[in-house]
């Protein structure tokens, strides 16, 4: 196939041991650019029969590629990462035609992928084994360690390029295959565009499969095949609760990330406008629609009034529009479900006494009909228990919540089933360390926002946050497994 990767292309067909074939009974699924509400591609609805073809492609290419010279599985995902680079204004055009994705959004999406591509390309020069003293005269112990086989990859909407790259590039670089399914939102920029870029390289057959399709449809057969070791998981935590315990069937490992309701704690002595400038990305890039974006602002009473003032006329000073305006700073919402939603836990927020201070509604584009663009929206007088604060609304939508002392701060925090990521704003840093170290989450930013990813530190979430590790060392762990030999050098005395 061309390497045409625009909107425009052919993206029809699935890519199954090496070949673009179409969806076992024909049967396609039309992609919807948010902006525009209009259909703009054409992507497969794969069937069970296709996603069993695609884990015994895997299955077969897999024996040959954990073989290869370390050296050269390297040299393929570097060949990726100079296609990614290559095509990079290519596939931001694609991120904003297929989920709403803003310039800004576009190229963050490109530098992180990269990022992971460029720490996968020094896997499989570090996945050695060990040597181990034996508690046995004459015995020699050695640890050694290889791929675990196939790698299930189920990946989000929301970042498609870069949360497919993080589990995609590594499972292959350290010998593994891969069944890709993207989310039925983002097939193309999940999905498809990896098989493209990766024929650009020297990959064999049949160690990466994408199949896309509807999650009802081939959902289950994906998670629980019995070809897959590994189920990387990205997403919901009703959905991923499903997902890991069809994989738990097969014995295979889960690496789940899952919901988030990320707390943003601002002290007393806190440098309002940094933190209200780190709240303003933290809340609104990409629409709020980010695992580990801002879900609940606490600030302390003796500096909300001026927070909220400040946040306030950041969010209404934000540029809001179609994403294929490269002024546009906040853009669509990916679907009217996703928008609907949000809207109605702003709805139930005001009415259960929360103040809307801006937003709150949608904007028309473009002479769009019901528009898929929210308004950033700041509400004060927030609780934790109301409706926008105590859900991931996952939009614009910023709840900001009071708190008089340090403890109750982390009381708001930490009420709350799910420990992904979080923010601390302080000027002194040792009651920052303080807080950060009480937050129960996996990740907390100090003087930041809690949108944070570098490919060489590992990341996981705690509670309904999910299970597993993403990122270097800790991600191979997860798609390795270790194998201890022993050698016994002297005759062994035995009790029998």
């Amino acid at each position: 196939m061309s390497n045409d990767l625009s909107i425009d292309a052919d993206w029809s067909r699935q890519y199954i041991d090496g070949e673009w074939v179409p969806a076992d009974d024909g049967g396609t699924i039309a992609v919807e650019d948010p902006s525009t509400r209009e259909a703009v591609a054409t992507v497969p609805a794969a069937t069970e029969r296709d996603v069993d073809a695609a884990y015994e492609a895997a299955s077969e290419a897999q024996t040959e590629w954990e073989t290869a010279p370390p050296a050269h599985r390297a040299e393929v995902v570097q060949q990726f990462l100079a296609a990614l680079q290559e095509h990079s204004d290519a596939v931001v055009d694609l991120l904003a035609h297929e989920v709403g994705g803003s310039a800004i959004m576009g190229e963050t999406s490109i530098q992180i992928a990269s990022d992971h591509a460029g720490e996968a390309a020094t896997l499989p020069r570090r996945m050695k084994g060990e040597h181990a003293e034996s508690n046995i005269p004459g015995k020699e112990n050695t640890v050694e360690r290889g791929p675990k086989g196939v790698v299930t990859v189920i990946s989000p909407w929301n970042f498609p390029l870069n949360l497919s790259a993080r589990a995609v590039l590594p499972a292959i670089a350290a010998g593994n295959s891969v069944v890709l399914k993207p989310s039925t939102n983002s097939p193309i920029t999940g999905g498809l565009l990896f098989a493209r870029l990766f024929e650009q390289t020297d990959l064999p057959d049949g160690v990466l499969n994408v199949v896309t399709g509807r999650g009802s449809d081939i959902g289950d057969r994906v998670a629980s095949h019995p070809e897959s070791d590994v189920v990387s998981f990205t997403g919901s935590t009703e959905v991923g609760q499903h997902v890991a315990g069809l994989a738990g069937e097969n014995l295979a490992v889960p690496a789940m990330e899952l919901g988030g309701n990320n707390p943003f704690v601002v002290t007393s002595d806190a440098d309002v406008d940094r933190a209200v400038d780190a709240a303003t990305f933290g809340s609104f890039v990409h629409q709020g629609q980010v695992c580990i974006s801002i879900n609940r602002h606490i600030v302390h009473e003796d500096i909300y009034d001026e927070y909220v003032r400040k946040l306030t006329e950041r969010a209404a000073s934000l540029t809001v529009g179609s994403a294929h305006d490269p002024a546009t700073e906040v853009g669509p919402i990916i679907d009217e479900s996703q928008r609907d939603e949000m809207l109605d836990y702003v709805e139930e927020t005001v009415a259960a006494g929360a103040t809307l201070e801006t937003g709150g509604e949608t904007v028309a584009i473009d002479g769009v009909e019901d528009s898929l663009v929210v308004k950033p929206t700041v509400l004060s007088g927030v609780t934790n228990d109301m409706a926008a604060a105590c859900n991931e609304h996952f939009g614009p939508i910023a709840p900001v919540i009071p708190f008089s002392d340090v403890d109750e701060a982390v009381e708001i925090a930490n009420d709350t089933e799910y420990g992904l990521s979080g923010a601390v704003h302080a000027d002194d840093l040792s009651v920052a360390k303080d807080i950060a170290s009480r937050l129960e989450t996996g990740n907390v930013h100090i003087n930041d926002q809690p949108i944070n990813d570098e490919a060489h530190v590992p990341f996981s979430g705690i509670g309904a946050s999910g299970v597993g590790e993403y990122n270097s060392d800790a991600f191979l762990r997860e798609i390795t497994e270790t194998k201890w030999i022993s050698v016994q050098h002297e005759p062994r005395d035995y009790p029998l």
